[in-house]
């Protein structure tokens, strides 16, 4: 094992955050940047340890890794998170909060570097394999794939296990043991305890023969990627919603293709090869006065005017009135969004006597600028083209009783603003930004 084949594997990178369990893998990669570090100044790492909380040790884990990156001179930022229970597994769980983590610690200019190896590869086969996957789950993990608007890499990804144990052994390196990782009860555990080792007693070169198939069937995946892309970007708006009429002119498995790379292309968890079915039979193909979704993770699949959107799990805005008594200051909304008025043209001031809030219903007939005669709200966002989550979701500005405007969609005549007047504007800032 030579430290520049792993600096090979993370060029043209400079800056790094590793990620740090103190396990053997990630203490040998992060010893590996740390020298490579003093052969190349302008190398700088950060590293992040998730604390989730499922060991008694966790805490002392935690010491330990403060300890390695202060002698390695490396800052460490040491994340707590709280696993989600939704029926997925504690394995599953664990990994989708790890890497939240990863997403909101990354900071611009950074790439986040992983130290799974061969073995993990042939581990991750195998686990596709139990699943009945297709040849995007059986391609497993590549060494440089994109993540949260950046990279994730995997430079260990073609070394085995035995090797980083002989740097640790080089370089005398200290790292913790996971008790979990003897538990067999948890299906990787299983494979890595009592499949793999039968597997490669019989077959010494099993994991270096899983790992050339996986890179094989990621081959294949990269091969339909470029013959379908053309078609999927004829099929794709501006908003990322896909056209649904000229999905049912092709066969089922090249709708399911073009199903999987629109949906990868919004970073959704690939979904089973059932659930995309029902993505289809559900969604696509419901009757005409449905209002359809299927749920994957935090996002929904819904139809609207003949196409699949992808879509933020929302919650409905019960609150039946928001007071915003100071307009100079924000209004934090029940969907994390705010609401931020300036200087401008789009409505006119309250006066003394109106009391500003916002709802999320409106009754009666509207008039509002630009349009002739009078429409009920629901009439008006059905002209407009907004889809049934976002109506749900626009808070509506009220001076009194009277609607001056609904946030980025139209303003109503009682609420326009008069040339000679000082006017405002109304932003809504999503969460987050």
């Amino acid at each position: 094992m030579s430290l520049k084949s792993v600096i090979d594997a993370l060029q043209p990178h400079r800056h790094f955050l590793v990620a740090f369990s103190g396990g053997l893998d990630s203490t040998v990669l992060l010893h590996q940047l740390a020298c490579w570090r003093e052969q190349s100044p302008d190398v700088r790492l950060r590293a992040i340890h998730i604390h989730h909380g499922l060991s008694a040790n966790a805490d002392a884990w935690v010491v330990h890794c403060q300890q390695v990156c202060s002698g390695l001179e490396v800052p460490l930022d040491v994340v707590r998170v709280t696993l989600a229970d939704e029926g997925l597994g504690v394995e599953a769980h664990a990994r989708e909060a790890r890497y939240d983590a990863f997403r909101a610690a990354l900071q611009p200019g950074e790439v986040l570097v992983t130290a799974q190896h061969l073995d993990d590869q042939c581990e991750t086969l195998l686990l596709a394999l139990k699943r009945g996957s297709g040849p995007a789950g059986l391609s497993g993990m590549s060494v440089e794939s994109a993540f949260a608007g950046t990279t994730l890499l995997r430079p260990l990804l073609n070394l085995r296990r035995a090797a980083l144990e002989q740097w640790a052994a080089k370089h005398r390196l200290r790292w913790i043991e996971d008790e979990s990782n003897g538990d067999d009860a948890y299906d990787r555990n299983f494979l890595r305890l009592r499949v793999v080792p039968l597997l490669t007693e019989r077959w010494p070169h099993f994991a270096d023969a899983a790992a050339r198939s996986a890179a094989l069937c990621g081959e294949q995946e990269q091969l339909l990627d470029e013959l379908l892309a053309e078609e999927l970007a004829t099929l794709t708006g501006t908003q990322g919603q896909l056209s649904i009429e000229p999905l049912l002119k092709v066969s089922d498995s090249r709708r399911g293709a073009l199903l999987r790379r629109w949906l990868a292309g919004h970073q959704a968890m690939m979904p089973s090869r059932a659930m995309l079915e029902r993505l289809w039979q559900e969604v696509a193909l419901a009757r005409d006065d449905a209002n359809p979704l299927v749920r994957l993770g935090d996002f929904e699949v819904r139809r609207y005017q003949q196409q699949l959107w992808w879509v933020p799990t929302y919650q409905r805005q019960n609150a039946p009135q928001l007071d915003w008594a100071d307009m100079t200051q924000p209004l934090l909304l029940p969907s994390g969004d705010t609401l931020r008025c300036t200087e401008g043209k789009d409505i006119r001031p309250p006066h003394a006597d109106e009391h500003v809030s916002v709802r999320y219903t409106a009754s009666g007939t509207l008039h509002i600028v630009g349009r002739s005669g009078g429409r009920k709200l629901k009439k008006i966002w059905q002209e407009m083209g907004v889809a049934p989550w976002l109506r749900e979701t626009t808070p509506l500005l009220y001076f009194n009783e009277t609607l001056i405007a609904a946030v980025g969609y139209f303003v109503t005549l009682d609420g326009q603003c008069r040339e000679e007047e000082m006017g405002l504007a109304i932003i809504r800032q999503k969460n987050g930004q």
